[in-house]
């Protein structure tokens, strides 16, 4: 999923770990990241659905050190408060199911 703009990856939010960059011969870390993407890009686009900008709050794909893939979510404060907020009016709407 992309934003609006060209850049709209590196705005500013850090998408990186402690652990970014370190590889491993002979993990098969590209399906992972691909399975994490594909699940990254579905939540991405719920969130905007919601009202929700990408350069505020958004999900990265990655993979771990074994290869599984990894979907973090990284926004500014605020944004994550607003979105936790609208998780737990769902969450008391639903008697706690999600």
């Amino acid at each position: 999923m992309t934003g609006s703009e060209e850049g709209w990856l590196n705005d500013g939010l850090d998408v990186t770990g402690a652990d970014f960059g370190l590889w491993v011969s002979g993990v098969d870390y590209i399906a992972g990241w691909r399975e994490a993407r594909e699940a990254a890009d579905h939540l991405n686009r719920a969130l905007f659905g919601a009202g929700f900008e990408l350069s505020a709050v958004r999900a990265v794909a990655s993979a771990n050190e074994d290869g599984r893939g990894v979907v973090r979510l990284t926004g500014w404060p605020d944004a994550v408060n607003r979105l936790a907020q609208l998780l737990e009016a769902h969450a008391g709407d639903a008697g706690g199911a999600a």
